[in-house]
Order: C-alpha cells, then sequence, then structure tokens
C-alpha cells in the first residue's frame, strides 16, 4: 500500500508517499481502507522536531490521526464491527495518511448516515479538541466567550458548540469568514492591532472566557480582558497557560470514540457544521500541509488516499 512517511525532522520536503507493507490487524483490531483523512496543525509541529521532548518521532515515522472508511478485515475478537462496515475515528500511532491502517475497534464508531466520507475523516482531532476546549471554559447563557482563530479547523466547530451552551460567541477571524459566522450567530471581530478595544466593544461589556485556538498572545489578551485563568483555555500557548494557570485541554481530553460519536451524529444531523476547505489525494500531501502552514485555512484540509 501507499502511506506518507518522513526518514528526518524537517520542513514539507522531508514528506514522501512510500511503498509499504500493507498491516494485518490483531486482536480486538481493524483494517480499514481510508476514504478521508484529516491533517493538523499538531502534525506540521512534530515532523520539524518542534514536539520532540512531548512526542518524539520514531523513524520512519507516518502520520495521521483521523480517518474514515471501510472495513477490509477484521480481527479475532472484534467486537461490533464487520468487513464492509463503513466507520469514521482515530488511530494513535501516527498511521492514518495511508491507504489502509490498522485501527482499536474500540476507537471507532459506525458512520452515520448522511455524513460525506470528507467530514468523517476530519472530525477526531478538530472535534474532539474543540469538544474539550468549550468544556474547560463551561460556557453558559450568561457569558460571553472569545474564541481566537474561529474560522480555523478547531475554531470554526469551538464557536458553534459554545453556542448550543447558549452563549454569546465572538469569533476571532479575518473579514472574509465574517459572514459564516454571523450566520451562525457568532459575533465576528477583526484580529490584529486594537483586537482589545474592538473585544470590548462587541461584549459590551465584561469577557467571561476566552479559547485560543491560534497561540501567539492571545493567552495574555485573555488576561488583558480581565479573563479569570481557570476561563482561559488555549491548546497552542502551553508555556503561557502556565505562567498564570490557565487550562490547556484539548484533543487528549476527551480522545474516545464516545465523543466522536456524538460529533458526528450532530454533524449528521446539521446540527454542527466541519467546514472542510480543500481536498488532495494522497500523493499531493505536500500540498496539502502547504496551504495548511500558510494558517489561513477556513476549516479542514483533507487527503483522500
Amino acid at each position: 500500500m501507499k502511506a506518507v512517511r518522513f526518514h528526518a525532522y524537517g520542513g514539507i520536503d522531508v514528506l514522501r508517499v512510500e511503498e509499504v507493507a500493507r498491516p494485518v490487524p490483531g486482536p480486538g483490531q481493524l483494517l480499514v481502507e481510508v476514504r478521508a483523512a484529516g491533517i493538523q496543525p499538531g502534525e506540521v509541529m512534530i515532523r520539524e522536531g518542534a514536539r520532540h521532548g512531548r512526542w518524539p518521532a520514531v523513524f520512519p515515522s507516518g502520520q495521521g490521526s483521523d480517518l474514515a472508511g471501510v472495513v477490509a478485515e477484521a480481527g479475532p475478537e472484534v467486537r461490533g464491527f464487520a468487513v464492509g462496515d463503513e466507520v469514521l475515528g482515530f488511530t494513535h500511532h501516527r498511521a492514518s495518511h495511508a491507504e489502509f491502517v490498522v485501527v482499536d475497534d474500540v476507537n471507532v464508531v459506525s458512520r452515520p448516515k448522511g455524513l460525506s466520507w470528507d467530514v468523517a475523516g476530519s472530525l477526531y482531532v478538530a472535534g474532539t479538541t474543540a469538544y474539550a476546549s468549550v468544556f474547560a471554559v463551561d460556557p453558559g447563557p450568561a457569558d460571553t466567550v472569545v474564541v481566537s482563530g474561529a474560522a480555523g479547523g478547531v475554531g470554526s466547530l469551538a464557536v458553534q458548540l459554545a453556542r448550543r451552551q447558549g452563549a454569546t460567541v465572538i469569533g476571532l477571524a479575518g473579514e472574509r469568514n465574517h459572514a459564516w459566522l454571523k450566520e451562525r450567530g457568532v459575533v465576528p471581530v477583526e484580529y490584529g492591532d486594537g483586537v482589545a478595544e474592538r473585544i470590548r466593544r462587541a461584549a459590551g461589556g465584561k469577557v467571561d472566557a476566552f479559547i485560543d485556538t491560534y497561540g501567539d498572545g492571545y493567552v495574555e489578551l485573555a488576561v488583558e480582558l480581565d479573563v479569570r485563568p481557570e476561563r482561559i483555555n488555549t491548546i497552542r500557548d502551553w508555556q503561557a497557560a502556565a505562567k498564570i494557570g490557565a487550562r490547556t485541554y484539548g484533543e487528549g481530553s476527551a480522545a474516545c470514540a464516545v465523543v466522536v460519536g456524538e460529533l458526528a451524529r450532530l454533524a449528521a444531523r446539521g446540527e454542527l457544521e466541519v467546514p472542510i476547505a480543500h481536498t488532495y489525494p494522497l500523493a499531493e500531501v505536500r500540498d496539502a500541509f502547504r496551504e495548511l502552514e500558510r494558517r489561513h485555512t477556513h476549516g479542514k484540509i483533507v487527503l483522500r488516499p
């Protein structure tokens, strides 16, 4: 089968699509023929070596956590799934950017009717990260919540989940994404110089919580807006969070099939939109990450093996 590999830390040029042996499922495992697999900013940091202390790579390394596809083989002792079933879920073994992947049966759920392959294959990391971020700041109908990177892969889901909790949501995003945010009941605010004052005007009072999906000073901005540390959550700026005691709930805090299944059902019912920015064939993985690393994507980028 074909799979994405890199043999050393580095930039986009270290990515290769190589022929590798097709894996064999063991007890409690499924071999899934991948139809769609999302890509993530965290994969960039791992590939560049920026997270070596926390998530070291073993070379040659694969990539990919998100996946959706069709069960091609079922190992012994598999529960609840059979060959031909359509599933979505995740792997913790950096392996889903490939034509086939082995996954534990407890890490997948059935694909709901009406859910597209692209959405199903890009739901795990962004969805569970958004879910955990909203849970961390616990928004309610009386709260005003600010979300940075509000049109990105995680932010676009976080704003919707916070609105489902009844909160007033202010989304920081470029002007080209303001109409999309308004259509989902979010108050859009342009990022950049003077953003603190623009947020204060939009809030019409105090800001109660802050979800940072972007990094680059937004934890400090939340402090400037007088948000209490326990109601600030960042998925990128762990150092700033440690200084003030803010939260860092992310994917790992909600990494289970139960959450993925609930998000998938919401998306299938049209109650949660997962924007798909672009799709690429596996052979164009470098182009996919080139687009991702510009950090101006509205929604998810998906590989189609």
